[in-house]
């Protein structure tokens, strides 16, 4: 049986794809000493919920190891120096321990070092023992049996982001000269289609034309894989643009610490935004869902830009700025996480780099006043929390209104009506398991935020005299019977001729008054 034509498993005989841009928390809770070395504890959870965690045991050399795999980001790792003598003694260990959990924190909070293979397996041996380059070798010569017309050039190491994706340059032998890329890849968590919707759309994808979306050339797919092959550019991505890096190198050496970012001119700005929001109108009209633009998504050629990777939501892959569209409920539908990845474009295509948080309120000197008004609208706090515009309302900004495009080509792309509401149902599971997401994590924040008040210093204080009053209210007097000291005409002269200057004589006053009275019923204090 030929490649990517094998009968489908049942659902229920699946185990179900990880999500992979879910976060990774590391916290080490002990360390251990050995003969010879320490072995640090670390607990590991994948997300808000405590239940999905885990222990490794990791030693100083398996930090050491790690950290020389990831140098080639260019990155100033904050690893703890190595010490030959004395490593052993307590107080060092306790301090180097301080600094592991620092090193910890730093490669899972940072947006691209999280997400890679090497992070991954280091903290989740687990789920991600798999030779996925090994794999994806294996279903290509399958493919290749089935279809002898293609043939390798070279595997492209690395340079992609996601850890099940593998890229190969190939050609076809009728047409030797026109270098192709191949790329394979896991199906993923969000994909909602059945296995006969999926590869009806596939096979639709070669049919698609639009003068700002990558054309392709093949696509199938397995019972848990997708094969597609698109033309290559020797000139690369918007971000190797902006960075100025060679399309070919790794991605963590491309995109960690780029040394000669810079931002466009104003006209690219206004060009290639118009460009992104034309293709990104055409998708949203034909029915068919995206959620997956950034600057490495973004083919430039002849200052003309195209989207990459339209496959991804047919696949249920799920989108680079995941981890961010989590945290904001208001980006909740598909055209809502294409307009906030667009806000992140915009930012880097002005500046040169991508905003170092969300959200956004203020911002560099802009080199383009008109920029900012727009940023606004899509990464401000007020934008996240309350919505932000569609992709026609962005289109009808001054910024890219007048912005005129010549196309040489009328957009195509049939798509039958069983198929659009095949689509259609996918994306509203899609964005039903968002949702989801989104309110268990603000669940969490808000219980996180309740115990960080309870435990606050000023929530004890007023918990103590919360609790002196009642204290006082639990004792029972007996009923008030006359007494000299109690008799409101013998009181008032008292407290007449006490005449107190201060609060402090006051308080005496009353001090003195409240025991006399005590006394009076026998009451010990």
């Amino acid at each position: 049986m030929a490649f990517m034509e094998q009968q489908p498993q049942p659902m229920s005989g699946r185990k179900p794809p990880l999500d992979d841009t879910v976060p990774l928390i590391a916290v080490i809770e002990a360390s251990q000493s050995l003969q010879s070395h320490t072995e640090y504890i670390i607990r590991v959870q994948r997300g808000v919920s405590t239940d999905n965690s885990w222990t490794v045991i990791r030693r100083y050399s398996d930090f050491d190891m790690l950290n020389n795999s990831l140098l080639i980001s260019g990155l100033n790792l904050p690893l703890p120096p190595k010490k030959l003598l004395g490593n052993m003694d307590r107080e060092f260990i306790a301090e180097r321990q301080k600094g592991l959990q620092a090193y910890l924190n730093y490669i899972t909070r940072h947006h691209i070092l999280s997400s890679c293979e090497l992070v991954k397996k280091f903290l989740d041996t687990n789920n991600y023992s798999a030779n996925y380059t090994e794999i994806a070798l294996q279903q290509v010569s399958m493919f290749f049996r089935s279809d002898p017309k293609w043939e390798v050039i070279e595997p492209l190491k690395d340079i992609g982001w996601r850890l099940r994706k593998r890229y190969f340059l190939v050609k076809d032998k009728d047409q030797p000269k026109d270098k192709q890329v191949l790329s394979w890849v896991d199906l993923g968590p969000d994909k909602f289609l059945s296995d006969k919707d999926l590869l009806s759309a596939m096979k639709l994808l070669p049919t698609l034309s639009h003068s700002n979306i990558s054309p392709v050339t093949f696509a199938t797919t397995s019972e848990s894989s997708a094969l597609v092959i698109r033309v290559f550019s020797e000139k690369g991505t918007l971000r190797d643009h902006i960075c100025k890096v060679k399309p070919k190198e790794p991605f963590l050496k491309k995109y960690c610490n780029p040394k000669k970012i810079q931002g466009l001119e104003q006209q690219q700005i206004q060009t290639y935004g118009r460009q992104i929001l034309e293709a990104l109108k055409f998708l949203h009209d034909k029915g068919f869902p995206y959620g997956h633009l950034h600057a490495s998504n973004v083919l430039i050629e002849e200052n003309t830009c195209k989207l990459l990777d339209i496959e991804n939501s047919l696949l249920g892959l799920p989108s680079y700025y995941r981890p961010y569209v989590t945290q904001f409920r208001k980006i909740n539908t598909t055209e809502s996480i294409d307009v906030y990845s667009f806000g992140h474009l915009l930012y880097e295509m002005t500046y040169g780099r991508p905003p170092d948080a969300v959200p956004v309120d203020q911002y560099p000197p802009p080199p383009f006043s008109s920029v900012v008004s727009v940023l606004q609208s899509i990464l401000s706090t007020e934008a996240c929390k309350t919505g932000m515009p569609t992709v026609s309302q962005l289109l009808q900004t001054p910024l890219f209104s007048d912005v005129l495009l010549f196309n040489s080509e009328k957009p195509q792309f049939k798509i039958s009506s069983k198929l659009k509401e095949a689509l259609k149902s996918s994306k509203e599971s899609l964005e039903k398991r968002l949702v989801e997401e989104q309110r268990t994590i603000h669940q969490h924040k808000r219980l996180t935020r309740a115990q960080s008040h309870h435990g606050s210093e000023e929530e004890k204080r007023k918990r103590k005299i919360l609790a002196r009053k009642q204290v006082l209210g639990r004792v029972h007097l007996p009923p008030a019977r006359p007494h000299p000291l109690l008799c409101l005409d013998q009181v008032r002269p008292v407290y007449n001729s006490v005449h107190p200057q201060s609060l402090c004589q006051m308080n005496q006053f009353f001090l003195v008054l409240f025991k006399h009275s005590l006394s009076t019923f026998n009451i010990s204090m």
